[in-house]
């Protein structure tokens, strides 16, 4: 979306495998190095070069790439190598238009339980380590697993169903967002802990409505950044 390039996926240096299962370990790999756009929209992954790249049998790479797929961090049309996506600005307009809807409610439902979810808070002190150290990627990652642990902590199973199937497209943005340090680190911190402080607080409105804020900020700054790096293919005003 922010760039035009596509790279052969073989010339990139792999990320570390963590200590895990093979299968999931790939699977992180690929999903940090496209989240934190080491692999920018528009790369391109065979099974053929991640089995190259990681050491890895073909049926392992095929899975990794069918999960990442699956969870819209990958597009693959029929008999084309999977892909990673290039949104447009429509798509980014709309993906977080949705996400507000969704993650308002979340939050209003958090807190009229009453809940503050333990999973969110600590993603909310991984955040705030990684903000004195400003890892980009892991800042990415720890922003990315807070609101995920957010909606996974109210009472709802479709509400959090329907924020899982946006999750993979939200995390490209995240990524980007992060990348390109179009919010600082310090600023969604803050935000961050305003919303656990509303829930915790019981205040469902404030809550909601802080978290619309929250999202709406990022994606603003992403659609300007969006429209500076398009405007060259902008015909010119008669």
């Amino acid at each position: 979306m922010l760039s035009q390039s596509a790279p052969a996926v073989t010339e990139k240096r792999p990320a570390p495998l963590r200590t895990t299962s093979v299968p999931e370990a790939v699977y992180e790999a690929l999903r940090e190095s496209i989240v934190s756009i080491a692999e920018p929209p528009g790369a391109v992954f065979t099974e053929t070069a991640i089995a190259s790249r990681y050491g890895v049998a073909r049926p392992t790479a095929k899975a990794a790439l069918e999960r990442l797929v699956a969870e819209g961090l990958l597009a693959r049309r029929a008999h084309h190598s999977a892909q990673v996506p290039e949104l447009s600005r429509h798509d980014i307009d709309d993906l977080y238009g949705n996400r507000a809807i969704l993650e308002e409610e979340a939050m209003r439902h958090l807190a009229l339980e009453g809940v503050v979810p333990v999973a969110a808070l600590a993603r909310h002190r991984e955040l705030l380590e990684n903000v004195r150290s400003d890892d980009r990627a892991a800042l990415a990652r720890a922003d990315i697993d807070f609101h995920r642990a957010l909606v996974l902590g109210q009472s709802s199973p479709r509400l959090a169903k329907m924020h899982g199937l946006l999750m993979g497209e939200i995390e490209l943005c995240i990524g980007q967002v992060q990348s390109h340090q179009l919010i600082r680190p310090t600023d969604v911190a803050e935000q961050h802990q305003g919303i656990l402080d509303a829930i915790a607080a019981g205040d469902a409105a404030l809550a909601g409505r802080l978290t619309r804020e929250h999202i709406f900020t990022a994606r603003d700054r992403l659609l300007s950044k969006f429209d500076a790096d398009h405007t060259v293919d902008r015909p010119e005003a008669p």
